[in-house]
C-alpha cells in the first residue's frame, strides 16, 4: 500500500525532478496553448485558518481557509473549493513539521501558486472522513453533496469572496466537484475533474461487467485506515513524518477530533458491496435494509442537474489513468455547455509520469498553468488563448505529438475492419468459407502484473514504464498477428471495437482483448484492451443514459444473456479509447485471454472445469475488430 494516500491526494504532481539528458515529449509547445500566468502573480504570502462548519443536520465539517495576504479593505477575489475524504491535510511530528508544511507533497506548489494568483483556498474533509464529523454509508453520500451546497452558501457570504467559485479535484475530489454541480449553485461557474470517474459502475469497479477486486479491496481497506486515523503505508518514513489528520485550530482541537474519528467507526467499506455485484442494479447494501444500486453515488445519474448548472467543466485525463479516459470522454460527449473541455495526456493517474512506452519519463507538461488559463477565464474574466482554442487537446503516442480538434472522436477518424484468419494472423481482408476455428482453454494464472493502468488509479504506479513483459505474457495468450508488417505509419485515434463470435462450454465467461504492437525486432508494446463478461453481452441503444461514442449496454439483470453451451453468440465490445500510432514495418497484435488474475475476481471458481472459448473466423461469422483509423 506504499505511497496510495499520498498518490491520490488532490493533483499529486505537478512536477518531477527530470532525469538527466531527459526531455519530456508531453510538454506543450503550441498544442495546448502555453499559458503564462506569472505574469499575473500579484501576492505574496497566505493566511491560513482553519474550523469547523455546522450543517443543516448539527454535523460538524472540517474547513480550512488559505487567502492571499495582503487583501486589502473590500478586496474580493474568486474561490477554488475542494472536498476531500482523503485528509485535507496532515498532522507532520516534529521535526519534519518545520519543512513538510500543511498539504501533502508538491500540492504544496499547487497550493502556493493558486493564491499568488489572487484566488482562495477552500479545503474541505468530507462528512465521515478525515477531521469532520459523521457517518459514511457510501461514497458521495447525497449529504456529502449537500453540504458541498452549504459550504458554498458560507464562501459567497465572506467579505473576500467576489461570489464565484471554481472547483478542482483529482480522482475522489473530481468527483465530489462533480456533485457540486448537480446542486445547481449558483456560485460554482468552473470545475475541473481530474483523473475521476462519470460511472461508477463501468469506469473503475466493474469495467465491461468484470468486478476489478483488486482495486476495490485495496481503496475500501485503505478508506478505513485514513477514518480510523491511520496512515495506510507501510512506509516507514511516511509512519515516522506523519502523525494523521490535521486537527482544526482551536483550544477543544484534540477532544473534537478524538470525537469525529470515532463517529467514522461505523463507515461502510465500498469493497462489502462491491462482492455483491455482478449487474448494475444489485442491492449493494441489503444488510443496511437498503435497497439501492451503485447509481445512487454515480455522477452520470445525474447528468440532468449537472447540464443544468451552467458551469463549465473540464475532464482532464491520461491514456494510463485506468478507464478514467473513457470516463472523462462520457462526461464531454454527454454535457451540454459549449465551454467545456477535453484533454488526455500521455499520463498516469495524477499527471506525475509521461507514460508513452517511446519515452517514459517525469511528466514535463505545466497543468498548473492549464487548470490556471481556465480557472482565470471563467473565474476572473481574463481573456486568454481558452476564447479561441479547439474543446478537445489529446496526445498521440508514438508519434510523441499534441493534437486538438472540437470534437471527440476527432472527425477523420474512420473505421476499418482487420479480421481474425486462419494461422493466427490478422488480415484486412475477409475471412474464407472453409476457414476452422481456434480454440483456448481460460487459463486463470494469465495476468498484467504490477505495472499498468489499474495501479495507476490506486496511486501504486510509482514508474513511467507500463505492461514492460507483455512478450512473456503473451505466451499464455490465444494471439493473433497482422500477416505482414505495415507499409507506412498508421495512426489509430478512437474507441477500437471487438465483433466476436465465440462459443464456450459455458453459461458465462470473461473475455479480454489487448490490442499491441510488434516492432520488426520482437518487442511486444501494450496499446490498450477492451473487456467484456459474456452475460453481459446485450447491446441496448436505446437504454442508453448518456454518450459514450461506443455500443451501450445497461448491465442489469434484466438484459442478462447468458451463453448457451455450445451454441455460437456474437460478443461486440468497445476497447479502452487510444490514439496511438504504429509504424511502417511493425505488426498489429490482437491477443486474447479469459482472465486478468492481477485485477479481476475469478469468476470460474465455482465451474466444475475451466471453460474452452472457441473463436471463429469464416465467412458467416468474421471475427473482427474495428480500428478507428485517423486519416
Amino acid at each position: 500500500m506504499k505511497h496510495f494516500f499520498l498518490a491520490l491526494f488532490l493533483l499529486t504532481t505537478f512536477s518531477s525532478v527530470a532525469q538527466k539528458g531527459y526531455l519530456p515529449t508531453d510538454k506543450a509547445v503550441t498544442v495546448p496553448t502555453p499559458y503564462d500566468y506569472s505574469q499575473n502573480k500579484k501576492y505574496k504570502g497566505q493566511k491560513y485558518s482553519s474550523f469547523y462548519l455546522t450543517m443543516r443536520d448539527g454535523n460538524k465539517i472540517a474547513v480550512e481557509v488559505y487567502l492571499p495576504r495582503g487583501l486589502e479593505d473590500g478586496e474580493k477575489i474568486p474561490a477554488i473549493m475542494h472536498q476531500t475524504r482523503y485528509w485535507r491535510s496532515y498532522a507532520a511530528r516534529w521535526p519534519f513539521s518545520m519543512f513538510m508544511g500543511n498539504m501533502f507533497g508538491v500540492l504544496e506548489k499547487f497550493k502556493d501558486i493558486l493564491i499568488s494568483q489572487g484566488y482562495a483556498l477552500v479545503n474541505v474533509d468530507a462528512r465521515g472522513s478525515g477531521a469532520s464529523y459523521g457517518f459514511r454509508p457510501y461514497p458521495w453520500h447525497e449529504d456529502e453533496t449537500k453540504d458541498g451546497y452549504e459550504i458554498a452558501d458560507w464562501i459567497i457570504k465572506q467579505p473576500w469572496s467576489n461570489g464565484m467559485i471554481g472547483s478542482a479535484g483529482a480522482s475522489y475530489s473530481g468527483t465530489t466537484g462533480e456533485f457540486l454541480l448537480t446542486t445547481n449553485h449558483p456560485a460554482v461557474k468552473a470545475v475541473v475533474n481530474m483523473y475521476s470517474l462519470f460511472d461508477v459502475y463501468e469506469d473503475n469497479a466493474f469495467p465491461g461487467g468484470l468486478h476489478n477486486v483488486w482495486f476495490t479491496s485495496i481503496w475500501g481497506h485503505a478508506n478505513s485506515q485514513l477514518d480510523n486515523n491511520e496512515i495506510p503505508t507501510k512506509n516507514k518514513v511516511a509512519r515516522m513524518a506523519i502523525k494523521g489528520v490535521r486537527p482544526v485550530q482551536g483550544k477543544k482541537r484534540k477532544k473534537m477530533l478524538q470525537e469525529a474519528i470515532a463517529s467514522h467507526a461505523n463507515n461502510r467499506n465500498v469493497n462489502d458491496g462491491a462482492l455483491k455485484v455482478t449487474f448494475r442494479d444489485d442491492n449493494v447494501m441489503p444488510d443496511m435494509g437498503e435497497d439501492f444500486s451503485v447509481d445512487v453515488f454515480s455522477p452520470h445519474t445525474y447528468l440532468n442537474e449537472e447540464n443544468n448548472s451552467g458551469a463549465a467543466v473540464y475532464s482532464y485525463t491520461g491514456w494510463s489513468d485506468g478507464s478514467y479516459q473513457h470516463a472523462a470522454i462520457k462526461r464531454f460527449l454527454s454535457l451540454s455547455n459549449p465551454n467545456n473541455k477535453l484533454i488526455i495526456g500521455p499520463w498516469e493517474h495524477g499527471g506525475s509520469f509521461n507514460t508513452s512506452p517511446f519515452n517514459p519519463g517525469p511528466a514535463g507538461f505545466d497543468h498548473m498553468a492549464e487548470i490556471l488559463k481556465f480557472f482565470d477565464y471563467h473565474l476572473k474574466g481574463i481573456q486568454n488563448s481558452l476564447a479561441y482554442e479547439p474543446r478537445v487537446h489529446y496526445f498521440t503516442l508514438g508519434e510523441e505529438k499534441w493534437k486538438s480538434a472540437n470534437e471527440w472522436p476527432p472527425k477523420r477518424s474512420e473505421y476499418q475492419k482487420i479480421f481474425f484468419r486462419e494461422n493466427k494472423q490478422m488480415r484486412w481482408s475477409e475471412p474464407l468459407t472453409m476457414e476452422l476455428p481456434d480454440h483456448y482453454i481460460v487459463d486463470t494464472l494469465t495476468g498484467t502484473g504490477s505495472f499498468t493502468r489499474y495501479e495507476s488509479v490506486a496511486g501504486q504506479l510509482r514508474q513511467a514504464v507500463t505492461y514492460p513483459d507483455r512478450n512473456e505474457r503473451d505466451k499464455l495468450l490465444l494471439v493473433y498477428d497482422g500477416d505482414e508488417p505495415l507499409a507506412q505509419d498508421i495512426e489509430v485515434t478512437g474507441h477500437p471495437i471487438a465483433n466476436l463470435y465465440i462459443s464456450a462450454d459455458a453459461e458465462d465467461l470473461q473475455l479480454i482483448v489487448y490490442l499491441e504492437d510488434v516492432a520488426p525486432d520482437g518487442h511486444v508494446t501494450y496499446v490498450t484492451e477492451g473487456m467484456l463478461r459474456a452475460v453481459h453481452r446485450k447491446i441496448n441503444n436505446e437504454e442508453a443514459t448518456y454518450d459514450g461514442a461506443v455500443p451501450y449496454r445497461t448491465f442489469e439483470k434484466e438484459d442478462a444473456m447468458p451463453l448457451i453451451p455450445g451454441e455460437i453468440a456474437e460478443l461486440v465490445f468497445d476497447f479502452l479509447p487510444i490514439s496511438y500510432q504504429f509504424k511502417e514495418g511493425h505488426t498489429i497484435r490482437l491477443s486474447i485471454a479469459g482472465h486478468d488474475k492481477d485485477h479481476f475476481r475469478n469468476i470460474y471458481k465455482d465451474f466444475d472445469t475451466l471453460p474452452t472459448i472457441t473463436l471463429y473466423h469464416d465467412k458467416e461469422h468474421p471475427s473482427s475488430v474495428d480500428l478507428p483509423i485517423f486519416e
